[in-house]
């Protein structure tokens, strides 16, 4: 049975692993990447998605700064490539917006294949003045606001504003 639960230190190298069977190694060249490294994902918004114990899904929300504007990263999205087509990302999703929205949180942006992600709300009007750290597809770039005009008029580079991984962490 597959249940979606808060992401667990113990979880980190089978979602690591899961992730580079869903994604490749070249996950680790994203612009995304690049706000990610070094800091923890933002305070309750890391899930997996367990098939009797197995972690087969995961996502993360990161804290940044869209434009001047207090934002959420979303990323990566993964489910194990024999899981995928039973509606796993859409359950990670839809736990992860609500509890977003729940913690106050005001909008949301990815990079991300807008056909998959505009069922969600996502969209690219509000991150039309954003950019990332580095080479990404402009048609890609989509936003999802939780409070209106949370990103209106929102331009700039988006960073990275989360708390930092322990020195052993990243020392691991």
């Amino acid at each position: 049975m597959i249940h979606i639960d808060d992401e667990k230190i113990a979880d980190i190298a089978a979602r690591e692993a899961l992730l580079d069977r869903a994604m490749g190694a070249g996950r680790r060249l994203k612009a995304s990447e690049r706000i990610r490294e070094g800091r923890l994902p933002s305070r309750g918004l890391a899930f997996v998605a367990r098939d009797n114990g197995r972690v087969v899904g995961s996502v993360r929300l990161w804290d940044v700064e869209a434009g001047g504007r207090r934002s959420l990263l979303l990323g990566p999205l993964a489910v194990e490539p024999g899981a995928q087509s039973r509606g796993l990302g859409s359950g990670l999703m839809q736990v992860a917006l609500n509890r977003a929205a729940l913690a106050g949180h005001a909008s949301v942006i990815l990079v991300g294949d807008p056909e998959y992600y505009e069922r969600f709300g996502f969209a690219a009007d509000p991150a039309r003045g954003l950019i990332m750290p580095g080479p990404f597809e402009r048609r890609r770039m989509l936003g999802l606001e939780l409070a209106d005009g949370a990103l209106s008029g929102a331009e700039g580079v988006v960073i990275g504003t989360g708390a930092m991984l322990p020195a052993w962490q990243l020392a691991a």
